[in-house]
């Protein structure tokens, strides 16, 4: 039997490089031999202070970049679409330890963030969504969910929270997804290469998939590549981001090789480092432009893909809702409630 994929995304809205080469160019790839489904999950773009429209906006805008990185459609859902997320998520939070979510690192994170911009509000939301993670997971009975490292702490929560149903209701029901970890290209910010590419940080430290091309050009000249604090004998931070941004999106090694072979003996020109990496760069993501133009010829059809994928992929849901729904003795059917009516009473 084909092993199943489940990962998610949130509708950030525009997709950067690192967003790219850390997540979706693998989602891609599985898609050869899993069968895979790929979320954006905008329940979760809840748990933070956002704007309506720009939620709704970012939502399809995402979901369409995807499509045009090589996600097949019916791969594709959109998370509110499947309101079964949430009906598993209050059954799966009644089997969820109040200890296990106070010790999940991104509640802190995140609590943080909003401490330090001065927000006295920090919903329940986003102590509780975990759980929503876990059920976004368990619905579909995955076999795999690919993660970075960082991650790791929600996959052990949902393999907890799976094990504990099971055991609550004596059944082998959910199984326990494993973690699938890939190698992922360390995709650092060009303007401080000692952080993570990242939007929040600045236009200039991140480059943008379906941005223009000059832009694009443009960031990666302005690059830092030595800052003078880089110990003797070291690669510094910025030309060790620039040559993973190379050898990541280039379709083969010989320019990285030339150029490294250069840095060795000390002839690497930064010049022509940041041209190698602003071409390849270009080359990549302009393929992602074609495909999405070519999406975008047909609005209505595009947006009707997306619609009916999820609810095909709702139907999943929906079956797994109804056998949990079962199990834990919730409302059944009518045409079941009323046979068990005529037994019992």
């Amino acid at each position: 039997m084909q092993q199943r994929i489940l990962s998610c995304i949130q509708p950030t809205g525009e997709m950067h490089l690192g967003n790219y080469l850390g997540a979706v160019q693998n989602w891609v790839k599985l898609q050869e031999n899993y069968e895979c489904f790929y979320g954006v999950v905008d329940y979760h773009a809840q748990t933070m202070p956002y704007n309506t429209e720009d939620l709704r906006d970012s939502v399809m805008k995402i979901a369409v970049n995807l499509m045009a990185c090589g996600i097949n459609k019916e791969n594709l859902f959109i998370q509110s679409l499947v309101p079964e997320h949430t009906e598993l998520t209050w059954i799966l939070g009644c089997v969820t330890s109040y200890g296990e979510l106070s010790r999940q690192t991104q509640f802190k994170d995140k609590s943080q963030q909003l401490e330090d911009k001065s927000e006295t509000f920090i919903s329940t939301g986003l102590f509780t969504y975990p759980v929503l993670q876990a059920a976004d997971i368990l619905i579909y009975h995955p076999h795999l969910v690919p993660v970075g490292k960082d991650q790791e702490q929600h996959i052990e929560l949902s393999r907890n929270v799976a094990n504990r149903f099971n055991h609550t209701f004596g059944v082998e029901y959910f199984q326990e997804p494993k973690a699938l970890f890939t190698e992922i290209p360390k995709v650092q910010s060009l303007a401080d290469p000692t952080k993570k590419m990242s939007k929040s940080l600045g236009d200039k430290h991140y480059i943008a998939v379906f941005e223009d091309e000059n832009v694009t050009r443009k960031k990666v000249k302005t690059a830092v590549t030595d800052s003078g604090d880089t110990p003797a004998g070291e690669m510094s931070a910025g030309v060790a981001n620039l040559f993973s941004l190379l050898k990541a999106c280039s379709t083969e090694n010989s320019l990285y090789d030339s150029l490294m072979a250069d840095y060795d003996s000390g002839n690497l020109k930064y010049s022509a480092l940041k041209q190698g990496v602003a071409d390849v760069v270009v080359a990549l993501t302009n393929g992602f432009k074609a495909r999405k133009a070519e999406l975008m010829g047909n609005k209505k059809q595009l947006v009707e893909q997306i619609y009916d994928s999820s609810a095909a992929i709702r139907l999943k849901a929906q079956n797994t809702v109804r056998e949990v729904r079962e199990i834990t003795g919730l409302a059944q059917s009518k045409e079941a409630a009323v046979e068990r009516f005529l037994k019992n009473f």
